[in-house]
């Protein structure tokens, strides 16, 4: 099985991160939450020249969807999200599921907390975090459909990662634009919480 690439890029004014993911035996190509500059992904695939196949969103949030018509309009390419989220997407996710892509494979973790239907992307040792984890952070809980006590669970999942997984966020809030599960062990308050009390009085104190 191939080993999947990804490609963080600055896509907004809000400090949003998109990543390209590509297959180097195929170069096929899935994009994932391109925000509110789609263009750079799409001159990002073109300068690499892979194949868009797949859209794919960690959550509903409009910052990271707002170019998503951009991104579909380039050719056949299948939306892929929560329908907790996203109401009719191509590809409805769930926990568990395998995208193909190229010769390769995404894992979906279905991460609720941020949104009801956030998600997690695992590709090989690394995750796409989308809202759900940030470097040093993590995401908010006090929104329309958050949910604190879910969101804890779901980063209590990710500490049990392996801890060289590679961490690509959804926002550059961080002292780097990525880490690691073993960084975010040691140097991330929320995740550094011992219970639930604990994480909710730091989350919405």
């Amino acid at each position: 099985m191939a080993d999947l690439l990804i490609v963080q890029l600055e896509a907004s004014q809000m400090d949003n991160y998109s990543y390209l993911i590509y297959c180097p035996e195929t170069m096929q190509a899935a994009a994932v939450d391109p925000s509110m500059r789609p263009e750079v992904l799409i001159a990002e695939a073109e300068r690499l020249g892979v194949k868009l196949t797949l859209l794919l969103n960690t959550h509903g949030h409009q910052d990271h969807i707002a170019g998503n018509p951009q991104i579909l309009a380039t050719g056949s390419v299948k939306l892929a999200a929560h329908p907790i989220d996203l109401a009719t997407p191509d590809l409805p996710l769930a926990e568990g599921m395998k995208i193909p892509l190229g010769n390769s494979e995404i894992e979906v973790l279905f991460t609720p907390g941020h949104t009801p239907g956030s998600v997690v992307f695992k590709i090989g040792s690394s995750i796409i975090t989308g809202d759900t984890l940030f470097v040093s952070r993590c995401g908010r809980a006090d929104l329309p459909g958050s949910n604190v006590e879910d969101l804890y669970h779901s980063l209590q999942r990710l500490k049990k990662l392996p801890p060289e997984t590679k961490v690509y966020p959804g926002h550059n809030y961080g002292p780097t634009p990525t880490s690691t599960i073993g960084w975010e062990l040691e140097n991330n308050d929320f995740l550094k919480c011992p219970e639930l009390p604990s994480f909710i009085e730091l989350r919405l104190g």
